[in-house]
C-alpha cells in the first residue's frame, strides 16, 4: 500500500500514507535508522523540520513537492466504450493526422529554439570575448579582466534570477526529470510553460556567461516542454478547445509526444537525428513500441531539416557572429583512422581511465549537490549569491590560468591567420607578441563549441603543450563538478566532452610516433570514454559522436571505448542521471527487480484498512473519503442485491469521482442509474486537464441533504483493471507494473470466500525505502 504524507504531517514528523498519491493505506511509520538502508532525498537530510521515510516527496528546484503518478493505462469504463463505439472513420483519421501534425510541430519548434539558443550564445559570448580581446591588444589587462568578469556576472545573475524567482524547476539539466516523467512520475512544474521559457533564456545567459556547462542537456528538457505544451489538448481558459485536440487530453498520448520532444532536443543540440532517437530509446523512455519509433524518427528528421536550412542561411553572413559556432559538425574526417595494436591498447586504457574518472566525477557531483542543498534551501537570494561566486571563480580560472602558459610561435603552414584577431577560433593572441599565440587561452577564452573543435582538430598535432592539456583538464573537471547544481540551466554533455577530449589528446601526444591514430581522433576517443563513464550510455552516445564528427570509420574504436568505460564505471556507482533521480527523491522504477523482491509476494506489502466503494455508493461516504485521503484509486465492490456475492467490479479514479460529484446528479434511492449518467456526461468531460488544473475537493458544492443521497459509480468504473494474485512474487509484479506503465495494480485473493480484493499496489510499494522499511532483515540482500 502507499503512504501519503500531508503537508502538516511533513512538518510534524508524522508520515501518513502514500508515496505516489495513489495509496490505500493509512498508518504511521517510525523514522529509519541511518543503517536501515534509507537514503533521504536531496535536501531532506539537512531540513530538521521535515521528516521523510519514503519516496513520497521529491525535490524540484530546491523545493519539496508531493509526488503523483501518471495514468498511462487505458481506462475502460462505460463512458469510454460509448465514446469509442460512436467514433466515425473521419474522427479516427483526425486523431492519427493530428498525431503526425503535432510531431511535425514539435520538430519544427525544437529546431527553431535550438537554432535561436546557438545564435544568441554565439553572438552574446562572441561580443564579450571580442571586447575582452580588444582591451588586451591595447595592454589594458586589468580592464580586460574587469570587463570579462563583470559581463559574466551580469549574465549569470540574469540566469539565476530567472531560475530562483520564476521557475525553480528549470535549474539543472532536466534530463533526470524528463526520464522520471516518462517512467510515470509527475513531478511538480517540470514541464510547465514557465519552465520552458526560463529554460530557454536561462540556458542562453548561463552558457554565454562562460560557465563550464552546456546547452545540450537543457535542450532535451526544452523539447519535452514544447511537446507537453502542444499536447495539452487545448485550453479552456484561453478558449482554445478545438474539437480535434480533445483526443490528447490523457497522459498516454502526452507520453508519446514528450518522448518525441526529448529525442528532438538531442537532435537540435548535436544535430544528430538518429542519435536523438537512440537517446530516447536507451536513456529517456521506459516504454517503447514500433509506432513510437517511427514518429520519433520523423520528429528528429524535421529538426535536422530545419537546422540545415537555417545554418545555410547563416553562412551567408546574416547571423552576426554565428558562423562556425554551435550546431556545426566538428568535422575531423581529414585524419583517416588507421590503427594498430598499440592504438587498440591505448583505446582500452583510455576507456578504463574514462570509467574511473567518470565514476569519481559522479561521486563528487553527488557530494557537491548535497552541499549546495544547504545553501539553496536558504532562499532565492542565497541561490543567486552562489551563482555569482561560481561565476567569479570561473572567470578567474578562465582569465588567470592562461598566464601560466608559454607563448608559442605560429605555424608557418596555416591556411588561417595566426594569431586570430577580431574573430572566434583557435590561436588566441592573449598577452603574446606578434606571430605567437597562447594555446591555453585558445581553450579558455572561447565558446565551448570552439574549444571542443580545437581539441578535436587534426591540422596541427603540436598545437597544445602537454602542460596546457593537463591544466585545462584539471580546471574543466573541477569547474564542471562545482558548477552543476547551481540555480542555472546546466547540461553535463559539454563539460564531460571537454574534459574527456583533453586527456584523450594528452594520451595521443604522450604516445607520439608509436601510435598511428591522430591526436584529434584520440581526443574523440577520450570524450567518448568520459561520456560513457559518467552517463553509462553506449549505443546512443556512439551514434551521437559519429554524427557529431562525421567520421564513420571511428565506429569500432568508439564501440570499444564505450563498452570498456561503462563496464569499469559500473563497478563503482550508477550513471549520473540515475544518481540525480535518486537524490531528488523521484520514485523511479528500474527495469529490473531488486534481488530481495524475490523473497516477498505481492500480498506481503499489502496492508489495510482498504477504502472501497459500493457500485451504488452514498454521496457522503465518497466525499468523506476524498476529503480524508489523497488516494487516487478506489476499488469498487458490488454486493447483494446488485450481485450474488461480493465481487470486484473495478477501479474508479479520484478525478472521475470529482467530475461526477461536481454535476450533483444524485438519486434518493440506492438504484442503478447508469443510463442517466451516460446521457448527462461525455467521455471528454472526464479527460485529464492540462498542467494539473483539474478539479479539487474544495471545488465541490454538495448540500447537506445531498449527503444522504446515492450515486451510481458503474459508468465511470474501470471494469478491467490489471490484477495479480496475492501469491505472485513482488519481483514479478514490479516488472509487470513497469512494463505496462501502471498507476494501480489490484491484488486479489488466492482462495475464495474472502474479500474480492486484498489491496492495491502503487509505485511507492516497489520502492526500496518502503519494502526494506517493512522488512529490514532483507537489507543485506539489496
Amino acid at each position: 500500500m502507499d503512504h501519503r504524507e500531508e503537508n502538516e504531517s511533513i512538518r510534524s514528523g508524522d508520515i501518513e500514507n502514500d508515496g505516489s498519491g495513489d495509496g490505500q493505506l493509512e498508518r504511521k511509520e517510525s523514522n529509519w535508522s541511518s543503517d536501515g538502508g534509507a537514503r533521504e532525498p536531496l535536501l531532506l537530510h539537512h531540513l530538521k523540520h521535515r521528516v521523510n521515510t519514503t519516496s513520497q516527496i521529491a525535490i524540484v528546484g530546491s523545493k519539496v513537492y508531493p509526488i503523483e503518478s501518471l495514468d498511462y493505462e487505458i481506462i475502460e469504463n462505460e463512458l469510454f466504450k460509448q465514446d469509442w463505439r460512436s467514433r466515425k472513420k473521419i474522427q479516427i483519421f483526425q486523431y492519427i493526422f493530428l498525431k503526425w501534425t503535432l510531431s511535425l510541430l514539435i520538430g519544427l519548434l525544437t529546431g527553431l529554439v535550438g537554432f535561436f539558443n546557438n545564435l544568441a550564445v554565439e553572438n552574446i559570448a562572441g561580443l564579450k570575448l571580442l571586447y575582452t580581446s580588444n582591451l588586451m591588444l591595447n595592454d589594458r589587462y586589468f580592464a580586460a579582466f574587469a570587463a570579462f568578469a563583470g559581463m559574466n556576472v551580469i549574465l549569470a545573475t540574469c540566469a539565476a534570477v530567472l531560475c530562483a524567482f520564476f521557475a525553480p524547476a528549470a535549474a539543472g539539466s532536466g534530463i533526470p526529470e524528463v526520464k522520471a516523467y516518462l517512467n510515470g512520475v509527475d513531478a511538480h512544474s517540470i514541464l510547465a510553460p514557465s519552465t520552458l521559457l526560463v529554460k530557454i533564456f536561462g540556458s542562453i545567459f548561463g552558457v554565454a556567461a562562460g560557465f563550464v556547462l552546456g546547452k545540450e542537456g537543457p535542450m532535451v528538457h526544452t523539447g519535452a516542454c514544447i511537446a507537453n505544451l502542444l499536447g495539452q489538448g487545448g485550453s479552456r481558459k484561453y478558449r482554445m478547445t478545438w474539437k480535434w485536440l480533445r483526443y490528447f487530453k490523457n497522459d498516454r498520448d502526452r507520453r508519446d509526444l514528450i518522448t518525441c520532444g526529448a529525442a528532438a532536443g538531442v537532435a537540435a543540440a548535436f544535430r544528430a537525428p538518429v542519435g536523438g532517437v537512440l537517446f530516447a530509446l536507451e536513456e529517456a523512455a521506459s516504454w517503447w513500441r514500433s509506432a513510437l519509433l517511427w514518429r520519433t524518427f520523423f520528429t528528429t528528421a524535421v529538426v535536422a531539416v530545419v537546422l540545415r536550412s537555417l545554418i545555410q542561411f547563416c553562412r551567408g553572413g546574416h547571423c552576426g557572429l554565428f558562423g562556425q559556432g554551435g550546431l556545426i559538425m566538428f568535422d575531423v574526417n581529414s585524419a583517416v583512422p588507421y590503427y594498430n595494436a598499440v592504438d587498440l591498447v591505448a583505446v582500452i586504457f583510455i576507456g578504463a581511465l574514462g570509467g574511473l574518472l567518470g565514476s569519481l566525477y559522479n561521486f563528487l557531483v553527488d557530494k557537491v549537490l548535497r552541499t549546495y542543498a544547504v545553501i539553496n534551501e536558504r532562499g532565492p537570494y542565497a541561490k543567486i549569491l552562489l551563482v555569482i561566486c561560481i561565476s567569479l571563480l570561473t572567470s578567474c580560472c578562465a582569465y588567470g590560468l592562461p598566464w601560466l602558459a608559454q607563448c608559442i610561435p605560429c605555424p608557418t603552414d596555416l591556411d588561417q591567420r595566426c594569431p586570430t584577431i577580431g574573430r572566434s577560433g583557435n590561436y588566441k593572441n592573449f598577452q603574446c607578441p606578434s606571430g605567437h599565440y597562447n594555446d591555453l587561452a585558445s581553450l579558455f577564452l572561447n565558446t565551448n563549441d570552439d574549444a571542443i573543435r580545437n581539441l578535436f582538430s587534426s591540422t596541427n598535432k603540436n598545437e597544445f603543450h602537454l602542460s596546457t592539456l593537463l591544466i585545462f583538464f584539471a580546471a574543466i573537471y573541477s569547474l564542471g563538478i562545482v558548477t552543476y547544481g547551481i540555480a542555472v540551466p546546466s547540461g553535463l554533455f559539454i563539460p564531460v566532452i571537454l574534459a574527456g577530449a583533453s586527456y584523450g589528446r594528452l594520451v595521443g601526444r604522450l604516445l607520439g610516433s608509436i601510435a598511428t591514430l591522430d591526436v584529434g581522433l584520440f581526443a574523440i576517443i577520450g570524450a567518448a570514454s568520459f561520456l560513457g563513464g559518467t552517463m553509462r550510455m553506449t549505443v546512443s552516445l556512439c551514434v551521437i559522436l559519429l554524427e557529431l564528427t562525421n567520421d564513420l570509420l571511428m565506429l569500432p574504436l568508439l564501440m570499444l571505448v564505450l563498452l570498456v568505460s561503462k563496464t569499469v564505471a559500473d563497478c563503482f556507482n550508477k550513471g549520473v542521471y540515475d544518481q540525480i533521480v535518486r537524490m531528488k527523491g523521484l520514485p523511479y522504477l528500474e527495469a529490473h527487480a531488486e534481488p530481495y523482491m524475490r523473497h516477498l509476494s505481492a500480498g506481503d506489502v499489502c496492508s489495510g484498512p482498504l477504502i472501497t466503494f459500493s457500485g451504488v455508493e452514498k454521496v457522503g461516504n465518497i466525499l468523506h473519503a476524498l476529503q480524508m485521503t489523497r488516494h487516487n484509486g478506489f476499488p469498487v465492490v458490488d454486493e447483494p442485491p446488485f450481485s450474488d456475492a461480493p465481487e470486484l467490479c473495478g477501479l474508479v479514479s479520484r478525478s472521475h469521482l470529482l467530475v461526477l460529484l461536481k454535476a450533483n446528479k444524485f438519486t434518493k434511492n440506492r438504484t442503478i442509474s447508469g443510463s442517466e449518467v451516460l446521457r448527462t456526461f461525455h467521455a471528454y468531460d472526464f479527460a485529464k486537464a492540462g498542467s494539473g488544473k483539474g478539479l479539487k475537493v474544495e471545488d465541490l458544492d454538495v448540500k447537506e441533504e445531498e449527503m444522504e443521497m446515492f450515486v451510481d459509480l458503474h459508468p465511470i468504473t474501470n471494469t478491467s483493471p490489471y490484477t495479480v494474485v496475492e501469491t505472485m512474487s513482488l519481483a514479478k509484479a514490479a516488472l509487470l507494473f513497469r512494463e505496462l506503465g501502471l498507476r494501480h495494480l489490484c491484488v486479489v485473493p488466492k482462495t475464495s470466500g474472502r474479500s474480492p480484493i486484498v489491496g492495491i499496489l502503487t509505485r511507492h510499494d516497489f520502492m526500496p525505502e518502503h519494502v526494506l522499511g517493512l522488512y529490514p532483515q532483507l537489507q543485506h540482500q539489496k
